[in-house]
This record gives structure tokens, sequence and C-alpha cells, in this order.
């Protein structure tokens, strides 16, 4: 029996799972909302791509997202993504 190749439903179902349960508890309860609600909402529908996006955010340090989240510091320029700004428009957040 060969294995599944990458990226396939069964790969991706169990990525979400992952990043849903990552995204819900970071340790900082402020971000477990941001980022757990988001992922509740839409990391079902993400592709490959913007999973691994979504997967690499979530490697972030807590208090950095939450500096660029409340505006109390600028975000990146290689942070400043349309996944970022999607956070932050189903939250109602105007990053700076």
């Amino acid at each position: 029996m060969n294995p599944l190749p990458p990226d396939t439903d069964t790969d991706l179902d169990a990525r979400r799972r992952r990043a849903r349960f990552r995204a819900w508890h970071r340790g900082m309860k402020e971000m477990d909302l941001l980022l757990g609600k988001y992922a509740d909402a839409q990391v079902g529908a993400m592709d490959a791509a913007t999973l691994t996006e979504f997967e690499a955010l979530l490697e972030i340090l807590d208090r950095d997202l939450f500096k660029w989240f409340t505006g109390e510091g600028p975000v990146p320029e290689d942070q400043d993504t349309a996944l970022f700004r999607a956070i932050c428009d189903f939250h109602g957040i105007t990053p700076q």
C-alpha cells in the first residue's frame, strides 16, 4: 500500500484540526480568542497554501502578534499579508 501523496484531503483535514487546536491554545487568552475564533470560522475552507501561511502565523510569539493586532507596534512588512488583514477584518480591527 502506497502512502498518501502530500496535501491530500486527509492530510489537509489533519493539518486543519492541528491549526484550530493551536489557535485556541496559544497561552495568551486574547490571542486564543483572536486566532481561535478566526480558525473556527475559516480554517475549514483554507487551501493548502493559505493553511501553510496560517501555520506560519501561529509560530509567531503572542506578544508580537498582540502588538500588531492592537496597533501598539507596526506590523512588519513581511507579515502584513492578506491573511493577517483578513484576520483583522474578521474582528473589526484596523492595524497600523
